[in-house]
Parts: structure tokens; C-alpha cells; sequence
């Protein structure tokens, strides 16, 4: 009869092979043990403080994170298309501009058809180039939805749940478009 030669295992600490005394030791000695530990104990402490940190953060601190991934899923739709305003494509940096400003109508900022491709030269430099914003916008979603974002709404009182949600939503849209392309 011939024994089972015991199977080997990779130290989780040190990655060296090693064969194990019994089935539940996963480091090769005594100083891997320690030091593994110690990995794992510093990694619990992080996630603590990431948690923690998390908590202490602001609406106006996840306003501008959801704003940034908003923004983000805004340019990769319109990937193709050239800027809003001065209908050209070219070399150099895109915004996601708003038609109507978050500062104007906050109430609009994460609203997909208030916000579209737009070069950083009629973005920052022409003030958006609104009128041929205006124009571009009726070509693209039609004159009754450019009435209805030029029309009153209701102010929008998220809450950071739902601000949260919304950073969730684009995120998952941002991984989706990478992963098709």
C-alpha cells in the first residue's frame, strides 16, 4: 500500500510552495504566519477607514463625484458626434455642457437631454455658443423638448441615497459602453 503523497500549497504570504502539516494551514512557517497577519489586519483597518470616510462625506462632496461620472457618460455617448455648438470635430479637450447651467436650473444637471458633447473652446470660452447650442439641440431632440428644458421645473431635493444611485447608475453605464468596446 502507498501513502498519499500530501499536496502542496502556495504560502498566501510568501507564494512559495510548501506541504502543508495539516488541511487548514494556508502560510509555510511561523513568519509568514506573522507578517500574514499583520497584511490582513492592515487591510481590515483600511476598509474600516474607507467605510468611515464614506460616512463623513457630503452632499456636495457626492454632488461633484456623480456630477464628475454624469459628465463622463455624457462625453462617451456622444463619442461620435462632433461638439453641440460648433458642430465641428477636432483635436482636444471635450466637455459634457450643459444646454441649461447646473447654476441656472440645478434641477436639470443629471438630466441626459440637458447635456451633450461640447468643445472646451465654446464651452468655456464662448459661454456654451448657446444660440448655436439652441439651434444644434432642436436638430437633435426637437423644438418640443428644447421648450420643455427652456420651460419651469420643480427643484430637485435629492437626497444622498439617491445622489448615490445616481453615480451607481452612470458607473455601471460607463463599464458597460467600455466592456462593448
Amino acid at each position: 500500500m502507498t501513502l498519499k503523497q500530501p499536496k502542496q500549497k502556495k504560502c498566501r504570504y510568501c507564494k512559495e510552495l510548501f506541504i502543508p502539516r495539516n488541511s487548514t494551514m494556508i502560510v509555510c512557517g511561523f513568519e509568514c504566519a506573522v507578517k500574514y497577519s499583520i497584511k490582513k489586519r492592515e487591510a481590515k483597518e483600511h476598509q474600516e477607514y474607507k467605510k468611515a470616510k464614506v460616512k463623513l462625506k457630503t452632499k456636495a462632496q457626492w454632488l461633484k463625484e456623480a456630477q464628475i461620472v454624469f459628465n463622463k457618460w455624457i462625453r462617451l455617448r456622444d463619442e461620435q458626434e462632433p461638439c453641440i455648438s460648433c458642430r465641428r470635430h477636432h483635436e482636444g479637450q471635450y466637455h459634457a455642457g450643459h444646454y441649461r447651467t447646473v447654476g441656472s436650473s440645478p434641477e436639470l444637471r443629471f438630466n441626459e437631454l440637458n447635456c451633450h458633447k461640447q468643445c472646451s473652446v465654446c464651452n468655456n470660452h464662448l459661454s456654451g455658443n448657446i444660440i448655436k447650442y439652441r439651434q444644434s439641440l432642436i436638430n437633435k431632440i426637437g423644438l418640443q423638448q428644447v421648450e420643455w428644458l427652456e420651460g419651469k421645473h420643480e427643484p430637485l431635493h435629492l437626497s444622498i441615497d439617491e445622489i448615490v444611485e445616481i453615480k451607481k447608475k452612470y458607473s455601471d453605464r460607463i463599464k458597460f459602453h467600455n466592456s462593448v468596446v
